[in-house]
């Protein structure tokens, strides 16, 4: 099947071509969250996460800090209801997930199943926290399958996938919810229009360092066509003699059809932190790869980091990063900075020496 035009209001189109070399001294955590519907686009959304804390010590040897797993299954079709959920490593309660919606409120209850063990900061509690947007962003994939065949406007061969996706997610949405959303702009006025725009973006530079198999931790193999991968990575370097965290971070969403992978959503963060009382010096926010126009107006919200500690963002950015002038993908990112404080406490020996 051909793939979809280039729309000509889509935003920021400058993928990131490679992932940075390790750094002796530093700490990388990367995470995937693999959205896929392997028995067709009515049938279940399975999730599956996989991450790893890897610490490179002075003398370039890598030790594994921590690893986890993530395997949830959706219910799109059904208020995008967990049928089922399970980790690695194993979280007693997690299944009183089992049931409830994977949007409105999951969080809160992630919070409270986990609540007494100690998974907070670690790469399974971010992997937890990545359901609900994965959920939101698997959309993508039957909106741009019925946008590729034909059937999106032909009321006449809607299918219910179709009333799960745009329509669903139009009720999750709402006018200037963030700068892709903003009222009047491309995504609004193609609800008015009962015509949602599907952008296609560009093609998916490879992100593996083919000199470092250590570059990222194991990946479940290529995607499938129509499957979808969410991509982090989070480097925590000390500088200025261990005073200063410097924060180099990455995301990426993407879609593999027909012809190979297309990036829909992309952002790196350059960010300084300060070591010891682990507040924000500075950070800034470069839109890589965004669908709309609009969107690349929201980088400079990352600015507002500056003067918060690491602890308050998970909350602080939720409650208080609302409206046009940020982004829902961006404040995901920027709140899985909270996890820097965990990372950079473990490149740095109890007797104040790098490791």
């Amino acid at each position: 099947m051909p793939r979809l035009p280039l729309d000509p209001r889509h935003g920021t189109h400058e993928p990131t071509t490679a992932v940075p070399p390790r750094v002796p001294g530093s700490a990388r955590r990367t995470t995937t969250v693999d959205m896929l519907r392997p028995h067709g686009m009515d049938a279940e959304l399975v999730l599956v996460g996989r991450g790893r804390d890897l610490l490179t010590n002075i003398d370039g040897s890598p030790r594994v800090l921590d690893t986890a797993e993530v395997e949830a299954v959706i219910d799109y079709a059904d208020a995008q209801r967990v049928t089922a959920i399970s980790s690695t490593p194993g979280i007693a309660g997690l299944e009183q997930l089992v049931g409830r919606s994977s949007s409105t409120g999951f969080r809160a209850a992630i919070d409270a199943a986990v609540s007494g063990h100690d998974v907070l900061g670690r790469p399974v509690y971010q992997l937890l926290d990545d359901l609900p947007v994965a959920t939101l962003i698997s959309g993508y994939a039957p909106q741009h399958a019925m946008a590729q065949s034909g059937t999106w406007a032909d009321e006449g061969k809607r299918k219910p996938m179709h009333k799960t996706a745009p329509e669903g997610l139009a009720m999750l949405q709402q006018a200037d919810l963030c700068a892709g959303w903003k009222a009047g702009g491309t995504i609004m006025q193609g609800f008015a229009e009962n015509n949602p725009p599907v952008v296609t973006g560009p093609d998916a530079p490879c992100l593996d360092d083919g000199d470092d198999p250590l570059a990222w931790h194991e990946l479940p193999g290529p995607l499938p066509v129509q499957g979808m991968r969410r991509r982090r990575r989070i480097d925590v370097v000390p500088v200025d003699d261990g005073a200063v965290w410097a924060i180099d971070a990455h995301f990426r969403d993407s879609y593999v059809d027909e012809e190979g992978e297309t990036v829909v959503h992309e952002y790196t963060v350059l960010a300084r932190v300060d070591a010891v009382t682990e507040v924000f010096l500075e950070a800034e926010a470069t839109p890589r790869v965004l669908p709309w126009f609009e969107c690349p107006e929201a980088a400079a919200s990352a600015g507002r980091l500056a003067g918060r500690t690491l602890d308050s963002l998970r909350a602080g950015v939720r409650a208080e990063f609302l409206g046009a002038s940020t982004c829902t993908h961006l404040n995901d990112m920027l709140r899985a900075l909270a996890d820097v404080g965990r990372l950079g406490r473990r490149v740095v020996t109890p007797a104040g020496r790098l490791a």
